[in-house]
């Protein structure tokens, strides 16, 4: 049993961004540790930090620094003790952490497709020649280019409310949200159709909450244990494995998707040109224990068969 846990009046303290989407995925941490170990859910206090990527909306990640924009401050807060883990949307997170720190507890994952949000239309397949498709992601905007080279895709950054609100305006015809995130907050009817991964290839580790922790904190690493859910983390050891052979940041339109079946891990990989003019993809299958091998062999594959000019853009 862990020893020394935390009490209302010494709660375990739980950093997350300010967000509707980032709160929720905070408070159903507080909830699976509350139950876990039998606690009020008073002796876990949660601490909102606003991070660089909160406070610069108006411009693409690429040109304000990629994913650590989500999690510098949170990680900042975190080696200084001022809270004792952190919580993130793992499609957010780079795949290293800075020395000291531990990711390696993982919630069930949610519904990993992109959802379809439009006030007027059904898919894309309905849009006219010209019409605006908002979002942030590279990936979503070169897999629609790739599919929809007649639709323009526009910049498209905001947390849930703000996205719907800029539709409402006729900012963009439509865009894209997680289906994990709008479950998580309770709004699933905003979306007009969940976009099978076999048509839009999510990202790697969409869906999923990571917990962040100190690598020298016992306590922690204790409780954490009580909640980490076994098959996310083999399905994302291979997805990260396979980004972090690629690139891993905000910078390359990458997808990535493995599922379980029985003792096998299947991986498929998506990388792509951010203009929509060139899609590659991969996949293959192995034991669960060898996911991020395969992660590195598709990654290797689909690098060979780029180019050494795939990737020229990022200069």
């Amino acid at each position: 049993m862990t020893r020394d846990l935390p009490t209302p009046t010494k709660p375990l303290k739980i950093g997350t961004r300010g967000s509707p989407l980032a709160l929720a995925q905070a408070y159903e941490t507080r909830r699976r540790l509350s139950s876990a170990f039998d606690l009020a859910e008073e002796a876990f206090e949660i601490i909102v930090i606003k991070t660089t990527g909160d406070r610069i909306i108006d411009r693409p990640l690429k040109e304000i620094g990629g994913k650590g924009l989500f999690t510098r401050e949170i990680e900042q807060a975190m080696q200084t003790g001022e809270i004792d883990i952190a919580v993130h949307s793992m499609k957010d997170m780079p795949v290293l952490q800075p020395e000291g720190l531990l990711l390696d507890t993982y919630l069930p994952r949610e519904d990993v497709r992109d959802a379809f949000v439009s006030p007027s239309v059904g898919g894309l397949g309905d849009l006219r020649a010209g019409a605006r498709v908002g979002t942030s992601s590279l990936r979503r905007k070169a897999q629609v280019l790739v599919a929809y080279p007649h639709l323009e895709v526009v910049e498209f950054r905001g947390n849930v409310q703000t996205r719907l609100k800029k539709l409402d305006e006729g900012v963009a015809a439509c865009t894209f949200l997680a289906m994990a995130g709008l479950n998580r907050l309770g709004r699933s009817e905003v979306a007009q159709c969940a976009i099978e991964p076999e048509v839009m290839l999510p990202a790697v580790a969409q869906g999923a909450i990571g917990i962040e922790r100190r690598a020298d904190d016992t306590r922690a690493a204790d409780m954490l244990a009580a909640i980490h859910h076994t098959e996310t983390g083999q399905r994302l050891a291979a997805e990260r494995a396979f980004l972090a052979a690629l690139d891993g940041s905000c910078e390359t339109p990458i997808a990535g998707l493995a599922d379980l079946s029985g003792g096998n891990l299947r991986l498929r990989g998506e990388i792509l040109r951010p203009d929509g003019s060139e899609s590659l993809s991969d996949e293959g299958t192995a034991l669960i224990e060898d996911g991020a091998e395969l992660g590195r062999e598709i990654a290797a594959r689909l690098l060979a068969r780029a180019g050494d000019g795939f990737f020229d853009w990022r200069a």
